[in-house]
């Protein structure tokens, strides 16, 4: 599978996922996309990426003095960027698990309420060891 057409999608998020955990510079961002198995980012794509990001307002930006060579100019993540980024993190959970769900033949979306899930989102704790947590008192 050509995974670059995947990549186009998602570059936005990746690189704001990417920030978020750390500022950083135009090169190094790439570095940790690849790092994190994005093998096939390109340089361009990513420094493109983060200038429409800047633009849009989901990052900030300042430069910093490099003792090897030019300035670089690192990308922060702004209030607005956090609130891009989570709002794509629950757009790529809900299309992801459709097309988990899709490609392993799945006929319909389980959900929180199908009784064949047996999803317990409390599960219930053993409290004998506690009397006071039962209710019983030992006077």
């Amino acid at each position: 599978m050509d995974t670059t057409q995947l990549l186009k999608g998602v570059l936005d998020a990746a690189v704001l996922a990417v920030i978020s955990q750390e500022d950083g510079y135009g090169y190094d961002v790439v570095r940790r996309l690849r790092a994190a198995g994005l093998d096939h980012v390109g340089d361009a794509s990513v420094y493109g990426t983060l200038r429409r990001l800047f633009t849009a307002g989901s990052l900030s930006a300042y430069v910093v003095a490099s003792d090897g060579g030019p300035n670089r100019k690192y990308y922060a993540i702004t209030p607005q960027g956090h609130e891009v980024l989570a709002e794509q993190r629950l757009a790529w959970a809900t299309f992801s698990r459709s097309l988990s769900l899709l490609l392993n033949g799945v006929d319909r979306p389980k959900t929180l309420a199908d009784p064949d899930l047996n999803f317990d989102p409390i599960p219930a704790t053993d409290h004998s060891a506690n009397p006071s947590l039962t209710g019983a008192h030992n006077d």
